[in-house]
C-alpha cells in the first residue's frame, strides 16, 4: 500500500529490488547473480547480501526499495516520529524487525522500514489497532537515530531488567547484607570469644567437607577425560585443536542439517581499549563464515571515549557496527549484551572478549552443532586458551588452569549431565532460548555463570564444542586478584539468588542437578575462603606438628591430613592430565606450582566477600592488550600451537 494518504505519487515500479538497482545503474547484473545465489542458501535477504558485500550502500538500498515499492523515504527531520506509537508497537520489537510507527495519517498510520519484503507482518500486526497501514522507507541508521533519543531510558530500563527479579540479584538487599556482615562478625568475635574449640571445628568440617567434594569431581574429571582420550585414540577421531572431549552421551538428539545457512551475531563488548580494538577487528575478519551470514555488534558504553574514538578511527566491514550503550544504574558487561541484542538480527547470537583471537572454522563448527542437535540444547561453549602463557609464571598457572576446566572438568560436568557454569566468550545460543530465559543478569558480575544455570533450571542442555579462542592471560599478581576477586563475589552472589529458593531449585535441577550446583558454587566458596585452614595441615606433614593437635584424636587429625595431601595430588594430576597433548605438555613442569598459584585466590576471595557488602555490582575492569610475546611485540596473533 503506498502513501497516497500522505500525498506521494507513485510511479511505475521495477519488479523487485534487483531489478530497480540495475536499473538504476548501482548494481552490475553480474553482482546481482551471485547475491541472488548466496541469498538462496542462506536467512540472509538480498539486502543483506548486498550490504555485507559492500556492493550498495544503505541509502541505496532504501531509494531502491521505495522505487519498488512504490512509496517515499522517511523524513524524520521534518516530521519527528510519535514515541507512543513506537512503546505501543514494543520498542524491543521495533529493534529486532526494523520497523518505526512513525505518525498517524488520514484513516491509518505511517510505519517506517528498512525491510519492506516483511511488512507483511507487521500490517497484520498493526491494522486491527490503527486501521489502514502505510508504508515508508529508512534505513536501519535513520530510524535508530530518531527513535532512541526519545526512548532511550526505556531501552535502558529493559536492559537492566530483563531477568525475572525473581532470578535476579538486583533485588538482593544490600542494607541487610551489610547488616549481616556485622551481626555475623559480631558472632565470630563472641564464637571465639566463648566456644573458640568450636568454631575451629565448625570452620574445620566444612573445609574439609568442600575439599572431599571438590576431590571427588577432580577424581571423576580426570577419570573421564582418560577413558575418553582412550577411546579418541582408538578412533582417531580428535579435533585439530588437541583437546580432550568427553565420550558423546547416548541420548543426543541429532537432526538433519538444515539447507538454508543461519545469520550470526556476535556480541563484542569493549571498555576502554585503546590498544586492542585494531587488532579484535583484524582476528574477527579471519573467521571463515560469509560475510551476509555475520553480524558482528561492537558494543561501547557511551562515555567510553577511548573506544568510541579508536573504533572511529577503523574503516570497518559493513558487516561489523558499534552499538552504543546509554549511561544507567550499572556498567557491566551484561547490561551491555542486553541492550546489543536488540539490536542483534542472528537466529545465533555468540560471545566474545575484546581480547579473543577465535579459531577461522570457529563459526561453522557451531552452526554445523546446533544443526545437528535440537532446541533442547541452546547453548554452545568452545574452549578458551591462552596466547601469552610464556609472558610469566602467573601465565603459565593460568594456561594450566584454564587447560583443566576447558579440556578436563566442563567436559566431565557436561557428561555427568550436571550444570555447566559458562565461561564469558566463545559462547553461542539459540536466540529463541536465550530471549525466553531473559538473557544476561545486568547485576551479576559472573554473568555467564549464572546464566548457566538458568539454562539448566530450564531443562536447557550446554553441550562443549571443540574450537579454541586465544585469549590474554592477566601477568601481573594485582590484576589477577581484582579479575578473580569478581569471579569469586559471582559466584557467591550467583548462589545466593539461585538458593533463595531451595525447594524449587531441587524440583528445576533434580538431586543430582542440586548437588551438583552445592559441589561447583558453595564448594568452590568455601574451599578458598577456609584454605588457610587446610593449608595449616603442611605443618603436620613436614614436621609432625600442627598447633590444633590436641583438639582432634590422632586418628582423626591423621586422616584430615591424608585427605589435604590426597586433594594436593589430585590437583596435580588434573593439570598434568589437562595438558598432557602435545601442544601443551611443555608446561608439566609448572604444574605442580599451581598450589602456590592457588593461595592468591584466598586473598581474591575475601576481597571479593568484602565487596559485596561494599559495592556488589561493581565490574573490576580487567584490562587488555599487554602480552608480550617472545619476539617482544604487543599483542600478536596466536601462534597455531602454543
Amino acid at each position: 500500500m503506498s502513501l497516497r494518504g500522505a500525498g506521494v505519487q507513485p510511479t511505475p515500479a521495477p519488479a523487485n529490488l534487483g531489478e530497480a538497482l540495475v536499473a538504476m545503474g548501482a548494481l552490475a547484473p553480474a553482482d546481482l547473480a551471485a547475491a541472488r545465489a548466496s541469498e538462496a542458501r542462506s536467512e540472509a535477504d538480498l539486502a543483506d547480501v548486498l550490504r555485507a558485500r559492500g556492493l550498495v550502500s544503505d541509502t541505496g538500498l532504501a531509494d531502491a526499495q521505495a522505487l519498488v515499492h512504490g512509496t517515499n523515504r522517511a523524513d524524520f527531520r521534518r516530521r519527528a516520529p510519535d514515541p507512543a506509537l513506537a512503546d505501543d508497537f514494543g520498542l524491543a520489537d521495533c529493534l529486532r524487525m526494523g520497523v518505526l510507527p512513525w505518525h498517524r495519517t488520514g484513516g491509518g498510520i505511517v510505519v517506517a522500514t528498512d525491510r519492506p519484503d516483511r511488512f507483511a507482518e507487521v500490517r497484520e500486526r498493526i491494522a486491527p489497532r490503527h486501521g489502514r497501514v502505510f508504508m515508508a522507507i529508512a534505513t536501519r541508521d535513520e530510524m535508530l537515530q530518531a527513535i532512541l533519543p526519545l526512548r532511550r531510558h526505556l531501552l535502558t530500563r529493559r536492559a537492566e531488567t530483563r531477568v525475572p527479579q525473581a532470578l535476579s540479584c538486583r533485588t538482593l538487599s544490600m542494607g541487610g547484607s551489610v547488616r549481616g556482615l556485622v551481626a555475623g562478625s559480631v558472632a565470630l568475635v563472641v564464637l571465639m570469644a566463648a566456644a573458640p574449640r568450636a568454631l575451629f571445628l565448625a570452620a574445620l568440617g566444612a573445609a574439609v567437607l568442600a575439599l572431599l567434594a571438590m576431590t571427588a569431581l577432580r577424581l571423576a574429571a580426570i577419570t573421564i577425560a582418560l577413558a575418553a582420550g582412550r577411546n579418541t585414540s582408538r578412533n582417531t577421531s580428535r579435533g585439530a585443536s588437541g583437546g580432550a572431549s568427553a565420550p558423546a552421551t547416548a541420548d543426543s538428539t541429532v537432526v538433519p542439517l538444515v539447507s538454508r545457512a543461519p545469520v550470526v551475531s556476535l556480541l563484542v563488548p569493549l571498555f576502554r581499549e585503546r590498544e586492542i580494538a585494531v587488532r579484535l577487528v583484524s582476528r574477527l575478519a579471519r573467521l571463515d563464515w560469509p560475510a551476509e551470514l555475520l553480524d558482528i555488534l561492537l558494543v561501547v558504553e557511551e562515555d567510553d571515549s577511548t573506544t568510541r574514538a579508536t573504533l572511529a578511527a577503523v574503516d570497518l566491514p559493513a558487516h561489523m557496527r558499534t552499538v552504543v550503550v546509554p549511561r544507567g544504574a550499572v556498567r557491566t558487561k551484561p547490561r551491555a549484551m542486553n541492550y546489543a541484542l536488540d539490536h542483534a538480527r542472528g537466529s545465533i547470537i555468540g560471545v566474545y572478549d575484546a581480547e579473543d583471537a577465535p579459531d577461522p572454522d570457529q563459526i561453522r563448527r557451531i552452526v554445523d552443532r546446533f544443526q545437528s542437535r535440537g532446541p533442547e540444547v541452546a547453548c554452545l561453549q568452545g574452549v578458551l586458551d591462552y596466547y601469552n602463557p610464556r609472558q610469566s609464571w602467573i601465565t603459565r598457572c593460568f594456561t594450566v588452569e584454564y587447560a583443566s576446566w576447558f579440556r578436563v572438568l566442563l567436559p566431565a560436568l557436561e557428561y555427568l549431565r550436571l550444570p555447566v557454569p559458562l565461561g564469558g566468550t566463545t559462547l553461542f545460543f539459540r536466540r529463541a532460548a536465550l530471549e525466553r530465559l531473559g538473557a544476561w543478569d545486568a547485576h551479576n558480575v559472573t554473568e555467564d555463570a549464572d546464566l548457566g544455570m538458568r539454562l539448566a533450571r530450564a531443562g536447557l542442555r550446554t553441550e562443549l564444542v571443540d574450537t579454541v579462542t586465544y585469549e590474554e592471560a592477566t601477568a601481573s599478581p594485582g590484576a589477577w586478584v581484582r579479575q578473580r576477586s569478581r569471579w569469586l563475589k559471582g559466584y557467591a552472589i550467583t548462589w545466593a539468588v539461585h538458593m533463595r529458593d531451595p525447594r524449587q531449585l531441587w524440583r528445576d535441577l533434580g538431586p543430582r542437578g542440586f548437588l551438583g550446583f552445592q559441589v561447583l558454587f558453595l564448594g568452590t566458596l568455601a574451599q578458598v575462603l577456609l584454605a588457610p585452614l587446610l593449608w595449616s595441615f603442611w605443618l603436620y606433614l613436614l614436621a609432625g606438628w600442627h598447633p590444633a593437635a590436641g583438639v582432634l584424636p590422632g586418628g582423626v587429625f591423621t586422616a584430615l591430613a591424608a585427605a589435604f595431601l590426597t586433594a594436593e595430588v589430585t590437583v596435580i594430576a588434573l593439570g598434568l592430565v589437562a595438558v598432557r597433548d602435545p601442544a601443551r605438555r611443555w608446561l608439566m613442569p609448572w604444574v605442580p606450582t599451581l598450589h602456590l598459584y592457588h593461595m592468591a585466590a584466598t586473598a581474591a576471595a575475601w576481597k571479593g566477600l568484602w565487596e559485596i557488602m561494599a559495592r556488589p555490582f561493581y565490574w573490576e575492569k580487567t584490562a587488555h592488550g599487554h602480552s608480550l610475546t617472545r619476539r617482544g611485540t604487543v599483542g600478536a596473533p596466536p601462534p597455531p600451537t602454543v
